[in-house]
């Protein structure tokens, strides 16, 4: 039904998505322990020192920031992800990208804490070859969108092991892992803004750049073959991109689940599947679901904060269950 709308109509829909991204984020900006007026946040972004400007400036600010890039980047590469699979059910935290992001990441912090500058283009390098693996485990003379989930699950399940062997056998420095497992915010600060910027912007450029592309690919292997496109190379291309963002978030967020499941099917709905509005509207609403999603963490048990991942779970899980009762296998 998306795909018969016009594009006015579509404008409207990314339109209402935007005030609910600004919503989401104002809501972040206000709230906690201190609740304070949107219009002493305007002034505080104007630059006047008001009496919570350090509150907002120091402490939300550059946390709101950091859910905003994350929810941005996570949609994104699930949406490239579902693109380059047609699966609606691929999302980098099921098919093992993220486990492979996060076993790296998470060896830099155990095994070489003192090297945590490091743990973006690590974890990179594993969410990268988590997906050469799965390509490789999948590939029968050219790859099967179902064969990619089932290898995915497959190598999703072996890192995770790696996690808990880690975890094991190195127990007195699981502290900081742990947070890093469960998925969260808590204390993200300017220098998280600057580490993960540069790898979402690079990401977004790539992949709307890559729009016309990924909607010929749409139209199946052959009949993109027909319209030069080189379907195996840009596949991996794109999953490159897809990892490139899934990888930066763990390094900051930790393993976030189901965000990049949620978002682009949603998004579908609403604009349909031609990647020109797809992904602004993946960048929208992934910006209201990660927002209001880390202020219901910091609400709901207030004083006490629990991880966002636990929120998302929470929303993506039974999500995933629909999917999996509506999917004919």
């Amino acid at each position: 039904m998306s795909e018969g709308r016009t594009s006015p109509t579509k404008a409207v829909i990314l339109l209402i998505l935007a005030a609910l991204a600004a919503a989401g984020t104002l809501w972040s900006l206000a709230s906690g322990a201190v609740r304070v007026s949107p219009g002493e946040i305007a002034r505080i972004l104007s630059g006047v020192a008001t009496e919570h400007y350090e509150i907002i400036w120091n402490i939300r600010l550059p946390r709101t920031i950091v859910a905003v890039l994350v929810g941005v980047s996570l949609s994104i590469s699930g949406a490239l992800l579902q693109g380059v699979m047609r699966n609606s059910m691929a999302d980098p935290h099921i098919i093992g990208v993220s486990s492979g992001a996060g076993l790296f990441g998470i060896g830099v912090l155990i095994l070489f804490p003192l090297h945590a500058y490091l743990l973006t283009p690590i974890a990179f390098a594993g969410g990268l070859g988590a997906a050469v693996l799965i390509y490789l485990l999948a590939w029968q003379g050219g790859t099967n969108p179902l064969r990619i989930i089932l290898a995915g699950v497959a190598v999703s399940a072996m890192l995770n092991s790696g996690i808990s062997a880690l975890l094991t056998f190195y127990s007195d420095r699981v502290g900081g892992a742990l947070m890093f497992l469960a998925g969260g915010l808590s204390a993200r600060s300017w220098p998280h803004v600057e580490l993960l910027l540069p790898y979402t912007l690079v990401g977004i450029l790539l992949a709307c750049l890559s729009s016309r592309g990924m909607n010929i690919l749409m139209l199946g292997d052959a009949q993109a073959k027909a319209l030069g496109i080189r379907v195996e190379p840009f596949k991996l291309y794109m999953t490159a991109i897809a990892v490139l963002l899934a990888a930066s978030t763990v390094s900051v967020a930790g393993l976030l689940g189901f965000v990049g499941m949620l978002v682009p099917h949603a998004a579908r709905l609403l604009v349909g599947h031609d990647y020109r509005w797809l992904l602004p509207a993946c960048m929208l609403l992934g910006t209201a679901v990660m927002t209001v999603s880390d202020t219901a963490a910091r609400l709901l048990l207030a004083p006490v904060e629990i991880p966002v991942g636990i929120v998302t779970g929470v929303l993506g899980a039974p999500f995933f269950l629909y999917l999996l009762r509506r999917r004919k296998m």
